[in-house]
């Protein structure tokens, strides 16, 4: 699965889907005014969370534990974040509402499709990004660092350092250094 290999989920998969669906209905039901707690089920949902890194709920996963986000971050409400693959978000990310981190994919053979067969590739997003609201980043794109993506954009390949990406599919409109 993590390698981007085809798989199945089985037994062992759905356990562990099952812990991260009971983590994030507390961290999205616990109270606003209580950080600690919510840090706290951060801490245990994700593989690591950087110091003074804020979500704010309702925020989703298939299993968190594959998903690290760097310190100095903020993702608005409704942040899905599919990883079953990995995915690394670096330092001082700002992610707008209702973003997509989509690492899943499925076979485009219907057979394949028919008998539940996926696979993943791993998502990277660089410091320093802004994800504008509601971008989609789909299964294997890198972001480089300081690079600003626009709302509504859908970023199927990988966008260099320093740019402005818009669009759907998202295109590379300039340059932000000089």
């Amino acid at each position: 699965m993590l390698a981007g290999e085809p798989y199945i989920t089985d037994a062992e998969l759905l356990g562990d889907q099952a812990r991260s669906q009971e983590l994030m209905a507390a961290y999205n039901a616990a109270a606003p005014g209580d950080a600690d707690q919510r840090r706290r089920l951060l801490e245990e949902l994700l593989g690591s969370v950087g110091e003074e890194t804020e979500i704010r709920p309702p925020f989703y996963v298939d299993y968190g534990t594959h998903i690290t986000i760097g310190e100095r971050c903020f993702a608005n409400f409704g942040l899905t974040a599919l990883d079953v693959a990995a995915i690394t978000i670096g330092d001082d990310v700002q992610i707008g509402p209702y973003v997509q981190l989509l690492t899943p994919t499925h076979p485009v053979d219907p057979e394949q499709r028919k008998a539940k067969w996926e696979s993943a590739l791993p998502i990277t997003i660089g410091d320093n990004v802004w994800l504008g609201g509601g971008v989609i980043v789909l299964a294997g794109v890198t972001i480089g660092a300081d690079t600003v993506v626009g709302a509504g954009a859908v970023v199927t390949k990988d966008l260099p350092a320093g740019v402005l990406a818009l669009g759907n599919p998202a295109r590379v409109v300039r340059s932000l250094h000089g």
